[in-house]
């Protein structure tokens, strides 16, 4: 029987780097440095107007939906958490390394039997990547999934803020249930925000996760070529909202691509995803956020 176990992981100071190599630490350090100012003013340049940028071939001009892809992605949702398990909202990052943001024992199966499905897959069979969030059930899915694959430890790169959970502001601490009401306000526009509260919590849009999933995929594709890398997320919000602007699909249906706590999902930019509405109520979208 395979025994897993997890550790706890506290982020460090902005100055140290979880990165493999020299090359690959400077660069993590880089992309650290001033990240929320670089959010801010994406998001505000969304609001202001469209983004307009033209095509090019040169890496690191990455855009949404992209004609094609570097490295090969597998998405996959951490398992159930503490506070899941509980039925409790949980999105503020000040708890994000915290136990009782860690994996459940349910939790930790399902993420046992991902990652089986992955080694099924082939996944890692000529090595990965694995980029999970920071937050301490995405870092524990990560461990178990390098354990089972038998991918070294090395080659976990911790993310400290592009896949944080979506910050549901308000309606941190309520019942899981209440969510609804956030993806009620999504289908409407991307950018309606849930109610603030002044703990700390972030109160984001879809449009805001969107412009942190886009800055990683395209730190990820210009800092590897032809890899297979395995995106680890906390939420649901963060993979559909990453799904859909690859394939082009309005980000306002991204709550359609839900992904249940340990799935596994191999990334087709080339196929789009089946929504479980009729095909007549698919929108696509090709300037995402901007949907119309």
């Amino acid at each position: 029987m395979l025994k897993i176990t997890t550790t706890s992981v506290t982020a460090p100071p902005p100055h140290i780097s979880p990165s493999p190599s020299t090359t690959t630490t400077q660069k993590n350090l880089l992309n650290y440095i001033n990240r929320r100012h670089l959010l801010t003013a994406l998001s505000i340049s969304f609001t202001a107007s469209p983004l307009s940028i033209p095509v090019a071939d040169a890496r690191g001009l990455f855009q949404m939906p992209p004609p094609r892809l570097t490295n090969q992605y597998y998405l996959v949702r951490a398992g159930e958490s503490e506070f899941e398990s509980l039925g409790i909202i949980n999105t503020n990052p000040v708890a994000k390394t915290s136990v009782d943001s860690g994996l459940s024992e349910k939790g930790k199966k399902q993420i046992v039997k991902a990652a089986l499905q992955l080694k099924e897959m082939g996944a890692c069979d000529t090595g990965c990547w694995i980029w999970p969030s920071i937050t301490q059930r995405a870092y524990q899915t990560a461990e178990i999934i390098a354990a089972v694959n038998k991918i070294s430890r090395s080659y976990i790169v911790p993310e400290y803020s592009f896949l944080d959970a979506r910050g549901l502001g308000a309606y941190e601490g309520k019942n899981l249930e209440a969510v609804s009401e956030v993806y009620a306000s999504d289908t409407i526009s991307p950018r309606n925000k849930p109610p603030p509260i002044d703990d700390g919590t972030p109160n984001e849009s879809v449009a805001d996760v969107f412009v942190r999933v886009t800055q990683l995929m395209s730190i990820l594709e210009t800092q590897y070529s032809e890899e297979t890398i395995i995106i680890v997320s906390p939420d649901s919000d963060n993979l559909t909202i990453l799904q859909a602007g690859l394939v082009g699909l309005d980000l306002r249906r991204h709550r359609d691509l839900s992904f249940a706590p340990g799935e596994v999902r191999f990334v087709d930019i080339s196929s789009i995803p089946t929504y479980k509405q009729p095909a007549s109520a698919i929108y696509k979208c090709r300037n995402p956020p901007i949907c119309t």
